[in-house]
C-alpha cells in the first residue's frame, strides 16, 4: 500500500483549510463588518474616503450617522488619521475646527496650490492686526471690548481687516448687557498658519498672571511712547509735588 508523504499530507490539509476559510481580498473584510468591529486602521481608511468624497467640513454628528461608534472612538480615529497624515508628510492634512473635520492641503505646499488657483501666496498683516489676531486666537470667543482691554488701544480697524481676510468671524453674542458680538478664528486662519486645530497653537510658557502683567507692561509702554517721555516725566513730577 503506497505511503503518503508528510509534505503531501500537509498540502492536502492546507487545501482543505483554504476551502473552508477562503482568502479575502484586501478591504473585503472591512466592507462586511459593522463599524463597531472595524480596527483603527480600517476606521482611518473609511474616514479618509468620506472626507475626500465630501470635499467640505463634516461634523462629527454626520460621521457618527455613517459610522455608528462611540464618540470617543470616532475622535480617536480622526486624531489617528491626522497624526498619520502629518507624520508621513503627505500632501493633505486633517483640519479640526470644533466638531468639524475636513481635508486641507499641507501648509508647506501653499505656494504651489496658490499658483494653481491664481491666489496671492500670503496675506500681509499689520502689527496691530497680528496682535489682535493673537488675542482672538488665544482668548476666543472674545468681544471687541475685551480685545481692546488686553491691547490697550482701539482695535476696530485691525479687527475689520481680519474679518475681511476671512481669518476672524462673528461666532455669537455674549450673555452680558448689550449682547456684544463674540469673535473667533476661522478654518482659514488654521490653514494660513499651518495648524491642524486650535489645540496645535503654541502655548506660552508664562502663567495667566504673568501674561496679564506682560500685557499691562506692553500697554503702559505704548502709552509712554504716545505721550512722549518728557510728558510722562512732567506728569510724574506734578504728581510728586
Amino acid at each position: 500500500m503506497p505511503r503518503t508523504t508528510s509534505s503531501a499530507s500537509s498540502a492536502s490539509a492546507a487545501d482543505n483549510n483554504q476551502a473552508q476559510h477562503p482568502t479575502q481580498a484586501p478591504g473585503e473584510h472591512a466592507a462586511n463588518l459593522p463599524a463597531s468591529l472595524l480596527s483603527l486602521d480600517q476606521l482611518r481608511s473609511v474616514i479618509e474616503s468620506l472626507l475626500f468624497v465630501a470635499g467640505r467640513p463634516l461634523e462629527l454628528t454626520e460621521l457618527r450617522k455613517l459610522l455608528p461608534l462611540e464618540q470617543a472612538r470616532l475622535r480617536e480615529a480622526v486624531a489617528s488619521l491626522a497624526e498619520e497624515c502629518e507624520r508621513q508628510g503627505r500632501g493633505i492634512r486633517v483640519q479640526r475646527m470644533g466638531d468639524a473635520v475636513q481635508f486641507v492641503s499641507a501648509p508647506e505646499n501653499a505656494r504651489f496650490v496658490a499658483a494653481l488657483l491664481g491666489l496671492p501666496t500670503q496675506v500681509k498683516l499689520t502689527t496691530a492686526a497680528l496682535e489682535t489676531l493673537a488675542v482672538v486666537a488665544y482668548r476666543q470667543p472674545v468681544t471687541r471690548s475685551q480685545i481692546e482691554f488686553i491691547r490697550g488701544v482701539n482695535s476696530d480697524r485691525a479687527l475689520a481687516s481680519l474679518v475681511q481676510y476671512g481669518l476672524v468671524i462673528e461666532v455669537g453674542r455674549a450673555a452680558t448687557v448689550g449682547r456684544p458680538t463674540l469673535f473667533g478664528t476661522t478654518s482659514e486662519f488654521l490653514q494660513q498658519f499651518g495648524l491642524s486645530s486650535l489645540e496645535a497653537l503654541p502655548r506660552p510658557d508664562m502663567t495667566d498672571a504673568e501674561a496679564a502683567v506682560a500685557f499691562r507692561m506692553a500697554a503702559a509702554q505704548r502709552i509712554r511712547e504716545a505721550v512722549g517721555v518728557d510728558g510722562a516725566a512732567n506728569e510724574k513730577s506734578s504728581a510728586s509735588e
